[in-house]
């Protein structure tokens, strides 16, 4: 008869006598919750000095992205170079990088910032390398500069090495570049003296918010502390006060001013605008005077017949 096949102990002294297992390096103990494990030192190679090199060379480029991002959409949109495709700059954008016109603008105004802040940086420092690895703290990313954007130059670097120090001497977010604006114009803050029907002029001031607006009138409807709401040829916005000048006019000026306003508005309302109409009311969002000329008068009164409307 056979046999049945003997059962094979498990060996318990396996681990304890392979010097490559894995647990050999423990030390036996009564405790094992005391064992002690002794882990060897990895060694990490210190950077070559091609690879610095290399590491200070991608960082710069990650620096400048934003800025480089920026200055580019600026050539594109001011040389028209969409043209060959796309009507517009804003439907350019959209098909061509998926983003608004407006966060265009965000680049282009922040890239324009970057620009200001090295220059006012080699100006104080006479240093020509001005990266966050050498002499200045530089911005790397569109949102930390973005609450910067519609202040002057100096007020720009003033707030940045501001913001730098309440960071601890690193970059500052953009809710902290944010704060520092804040209390800056609510120290300097100029008193609003604008009233509702006043007629002003749009000064853009490389703010992008406001660009293709310079020089059309604002009828103001509302008096913010800091801003005026205002109604223009194509559409109501708000304002800072420091893009503002009054016209000085009249109050009866004003009011054939408003006259002026609500005829375009209607135009602008209808449907069957064609673009030859929309030009003339552009035109006509441009005046500089509280008047029309017999010849303005007369196309504004033939838009409106032919759009049926009535004043």
């Amino acid at each position: 008869m056979n046999t049945p096949p003997c059962k094979r102990k498990k060996s318990t002294s396996a681990e304890s006598t392979n010097p490559e297992s894995p647990n050999s390096g423990i030390t036996s103990s009564e405790d094992p919750a005391s064992a002690t494990i002794d882990v060897s030192a990895v060694e990490i190679p210190e950077l070559t000095g091609q690879e610095q090199s290399d590491r200070l060379h991608l960082e710069r480029k990650v620096e400048r992205a934003f800025f480089e991002a920026g200055k580019a959409l600026a050539e594109l949109r001011d040389r028209r170079l969409y043209r060959s495709t796309h009507k517009t700059f804003e439907e350019y954008c959209r098909d061509r990088f998926g983003h608004s016109r407006q966060k265009s603008n965000y680049l282009i105004a922040a890239s324009q910032v970057y620009e200001n802040l090295t220059t006012n940086c080699c100006q104080i420092s006479e240093v020509e390398d001005l990266t966050t690895n050498k002499t200045q703290i530089l911005p790397t990313s569109e949102g930390q500069v973005r609450p910067m954007t519609k202040l002057e130059p100096q007020q720009q670097w003033e707030v940045w090495q501001t913001a730098i120090e309440e960071a601890g001497g690193k970059a500052p977010t953009g809710r902290v570049v944010k704060d520092v604006v804040q209390r800056i114009m609510e120290r300097t803050k100029i008193p609003n003296t604008y009233q509702i029907g006043e007629v002003c002029q749009i000064l853009v001031k490389d703010n992008p918010e406001l660009r293709g607006k310079a020089g059309c009138w604002a009828i103001v409807t509302a008096v913010n502390d800091f801003s005026c709401t205002v109604k223009t040829w194509d559409g109501e916005l708000v304002v800072g006060v420091q893009h503002l000048k009054s016209f000085g006019y009249l109050p009866a000026e004003c009011e054939q001013m408003q006259l002026v306003c609500d005829r375009v508005t209607r135009l602008r309302e209808s449907e069957s605008l064609e673009e030859a109409a929309k030009a003339v009311l552009r035109y006509l969002g441009e005046l500089r005077r509280p008047y029309l000329t017999a010849v303005e008068e007369g196309l504004l009164s033939f838009l409106e017949a032919r759009c049926l409307l009535q004043l």
